[in-house]
């Protein structure tokens, strides 16, 4: 198990062996410590984990992505990397995790790249698929969907323990603009790239062969699709549904419901349990259970609130915008030195959370603007774990990843600001209003 996970899983008993959270009548305080592994957001996580770890098992994660490219008829660069945008978007809606559809997604990717030539043109546009494709298309498709990027779910979790409760589709319509990121990143690495007329030969045929040597369809993989689509079904239909409320139970009971009474039915599928626990990321689950106690932890300790007492000084008397582009920033600044864009935002949130409050901000739009700056690390492959992934192609150098990313990472600090403040007032939460009503359900 490697040292972030056994640290994740020593989160609990450090807190109590420190007594950094006080006993009550002598005894320990069990029942928060452990609260990240009793979250709904950590069962919600499982769930996609099991259903990732399945279409592995069943090979649909890669018929999907073969899908999408052949309908697309991908064969020059500029179209490869968006029919991978898209094929990252369906993904996130079933691998709940942006290093598992990077890592999924290498050999699919690669064995595109290597249907270009060696010619200078053809050896840029391979670094401008592979960085598109593995990292920005999963950073920004993971924005959208709550349980496609763990930072989403310890913001969520954080948001729920202090009042404000934001359900899937909530989010969904908060983060929606993100998308159009892609577009503006995408303009400016086919620039720097100079990818504009770069075909892939044979491009299409081969993707198509690769998709038709899969074969039909098979019963297991329908039944799959079927069982997933129910449960995001009842996602959409829970308690406070713009559409049609079916019922009022939490996310994460639904998805419980899920894995204990539809996923495993006997005889449903052809595979044994192992398989399906081979495959699973349960580090992952260890991770995000250990990040939502450690978030909690330094509220309660008062550690959120000196850090944030701390930074106060220095935003003081500054405007809305100002303070965001400090903290965005500074929070880049931060993030060169760090790997894990999960610890980065579990040490963050509730910072940020406490700070937004002492400046008369809104703290969740506060929150969220800040935080969600740091998933765009792109200035050292060694700041974001896809990254390292598609680094070890070995297509492009870290000074290639530089010289792209920092615009990109400009980008994100001002798309912040300049898009995503303002859609946030127009859903009822403006960052520079403290005071407003809560727009979303109770």
């Amino acid at each position: 198990m490697e040292e972030k996970y056994i640290l994740d899983v020593a989160i609990p008993s450090l807190l109590i062996l420190t007594r950094a959270i006080p006993w009550e009548k002598g005894q320990p305080p069990l029942g928060f410590v452990l609260q990240g592994f009793t979250r709904h957001v950590v069962w919600i996580l499982l769930f996609g984990l099991l259903v990732g770890a399945m279409m592995q098992v069943l090979k649909l994660d890669r018929r999907i992505a073969l899908a999408i490219l052949d309908k697309i008829k991908a064969s020059t660069a500029g179209r490869v990397i968006w029919g991978f945008f898209f094929v990252q978007l369906i993904l996130s809606f079933f691998i709940p995790a942006a290093v598992a559809r990077t890592a999924t997604l290498m050999p699919i990717v690669q064995g595109v790249t290597n249907l270009l030539g060696d010619y200078p043109e053809e050896r840029e546009a391979k670094k401008a698929i592979i960085i598109q494709s593995l990292v920005y298309t999963s950073m920004i498709a993971g924005m959208f969907i709550m349980t496609a990027h763990f930072p989403n779910m310890i913001m969520v979790g954080l948001f729920g323990q202090n009042g404000f409760q934001l359900g899937y589709l909530d989010w969904m319509l908060l983060q929606f603009p993100y998308l159009g990121m892609f577009v503006v990143t995408q303009w400016w690495v086919r620039y720097h790239f100079k990818t504009a007329r770069v075909e892939i030969a044979g491009g299409h045929a081969k993707i198509r062969k690769m998709h038709m040597d899969l074969g039909p369809m098979t019963q297991a993989e329908w039944a799959l699709i079927a069982v997933f689509s129910s449960i995001a079904l009842f996602f959409v239909l829970g308690r406070g549904s713009p559409i049609f409320q079916v019922h009022s139970l939490q996310l994460g009971i639904v998805c419980l419901i899920g894995i204990s009474l539809v996923m495993f039915i006997p005889g449903l599928f052809p595979f044994k349990w192992k398989e399906v626990q081979d495959r699973t990321m349960w580090g992952t689950f260890l991770l995000l259970g250990g990040a939502i106690t450690m978030t909690a932890a330094m509220t309660k300790s008062g550690l959120a609130g000196w850090l944030a007492n701390s930074i106060h000084g220095l935003v003081t008397g500054q405007s809305w915008w100002m303070v965001l582009l400090i903290m965005k920033v500074g929070t880049h600044v931060i993030r060169l030195g760090m790997l894990s864009n999960v610890a980065a935002v579990a040490m963050l949130a509730p910072i940020l959370f406490e700070l937004g409050k002492q400046l008369d901000l809104h703290p969740v739009a506060f929150t969220m603007l800040v935080a969600d700056t740091d998933t765009f690390a792109y200035i050292l492959p060694t700041q974001i774990t896809a990254a390292v992934i598609a680094y070890g192609t070995d297509t492009f150098s870290t000074s290639d990843y530089a010289k792209v990313g920092w615009v990109c990472t400009v980008i994100a600090i001002a798309y912040g600001i300049l898009i995503m403040a303002p859609w946030y007032s127009l859903l009822g939460m403006p960052v520079w209003d403290s005071g407003a009503a809560w727009p979303f359900g109770k």
